[in-house]
């Protein structure tokens, strides 16, 4: 967790960007890939009898799958990135954006900062869900944003700096509620 200075009365930018990055979940890509790898050497180095053909093929497809469920699994959630502009809340995952949740601000009553945002508390790294807490984007341990939506769900993001954050998405929220006109 880093410290943030306090800036109570600074105007913030029109597009607000964040972002939070595991380094750990790279080791576990990394293994993903390991196991990929051996399921193709086991595929191109293993001769392939009759008699044994079955072992080889399950352990070949297992070794592939386990190694790209790992591999894309860990690097979807290596890094999240959180854009707010005037109109939307938009959270990205890993390095080509999915999963992706876009969020109006229309839809949101309200926003808290979060001091200590655990992957134990939701069960692990990722796009998590839990019926009692609502649903968060957790990469690593540390600061986040906690979003009340008007259908009474949650949404908590780990993000850099999540003061900042809390603050400009609170300054954009309209004092309505939700399907008043403007």
């Amino acid at each position: 967790m880093r410290h943030h200075p306090r800036g109570e009365h600074t105007t913030h930018p029109d597009v607000w960007t964040g972002r939070a990055t595991n380094r750990v979940q790279w080791l576990l890509a990394l293994a993903g890939a390991a196991c990929l790898a051996l399921g193709i050497d086991l595929a191109v180095a293993s001769a392939w009898t009759h008699e044994g053909l079955a072992p080889l093929v399950m352990s070949v497809v297992g070794c592939i799958a386990a190694g790209l469920l790992v591999l894309f699994g860990t690097l979807a959630f290596v890094h999240v990135a959180l854009r707010v502009d005037k109109e939307c809340l938009e959270v990205r995952c890993g390095h080509i954006g999915v999963p992706r949740r876009r969020i109006p601000l229309s839809d949101v009553a309200g926003a808290e900062f979060v001091p200590h945002v655990t992957p134990r508390q939701w069960g692990g790294w990722g796009y998590r869900w839990r019926p009692e807490k609502g649903t968060a984007v957790v990469v690593r341990r540390g600061e986040g944003v906690a979003l009340r939506l008007w259908d009474g769900h949650t949404f908590t993001i780990t993000v850099d700096d999540a003061e900042a954050a809390v603050r400009v998405i609170k300054e954009r929220l309209r004092p309505t509620t939700p399907g008043a006109a403007r």
